[in-house]
């Protein structure tokens, strides 16, 4: 009997939480323009700087990468507080507990990834890194696209309790990372001496920065849209 009581507040709960989310989708539309429109405008500064200032070893890209990521999360972090106070809203609401609990994995599996690979550069001989990686970050150019993978399986869980847009932003990364797999399987090297140190930091510009920042200034843009779900 209290099992079936739990399982009741449990559904209900649940019932809410979806309520919510739905009646709020607005709500996420405006906070994502602010955040999307951040995370691409520093992506893209991010992809210039890592050019000029010469980060073309593969830890250096990797450390350089990961540095980037912690501060747009900050960044994102401070944009979402500052709009829960303005609108008077608790921060970590369930439906916010709910979008952490969707995109959590592969966001972590992503960063597990990307520090697997930085360790296995540091230590080449315990570790033996992928096949065809050298001190070339031009060689790294499949690890943006492994990342553009995770962050598109992030953005479309995400999409379940947002906006019916943001799943398809996420297919959007998906199909770009397979895309760049495709190519390099097609290629069928094991080095790639024509791409430059440089086009890792480009693609990752083109990915997380051009991308993300189209996304932003069209929800900036287009304003309000119905419910969708």
């Amino acid at each position: 009997m209290q099992s079936s009581h739990m399982e009741t507040n449990w559904a209900e709960e649940n019932l809410q939480t979806i309520r919510t989310l739905m009646e709020r989708s607005a709500l996420y539309r405006r906070a994502l323009a602010p955040i999307m429109i951040f995370a691409g405008g520093t992506d893209i500064v991010a992809a210039v700087a890592g050019c000029l200032l010469g980060f073309r070893s593969a830890p250096g890209f990797i450390g350089y990468w990961i540095g980037v990521a912690c501060f747009g999360v900050a960044g994102a972090f401070l944009l979402v507080r500052r709009q829960a106070i303005k609108s008077a809203e608790p921060f970590w609401s369930p439906p916010a507990r709910r979008v952490a609990q969707a995109v959590a994995p592969p966001l972590t599996i992503g960063f597990l990834v990307g520090l697997w690979v930085f360790i296995a550069c540091l230590e080449p001989s315990d570790i033996d890194p992928p096949t065809g990686m050298s001190d070339d970050a031009g060689t790294l150019i499949w690890l943006p696209a492994v990342w553009a993978l995770f962050y598109g399986c992030a953005l479309h869980a995400a999409g379940f309790f947002t906006p019916r847009g943001l799943r398809l932003f996420g297919w959007i990364f998906i199909t770009a990372g397979i895309i760049v797999f495709f190519w390099l399987l097609l290629t069928n090297r094991q080095d790639y001496p024509e791409v430059s140190w440089q086009a890792s930091h480009w693609l990752m510009g083109v990915l997380f920065g051009l991308l993300q920042l189209t996304y932003g200034v069209y929800l900036f843009l287009t304003g309000e849209e119905p419910n969708e779900t």
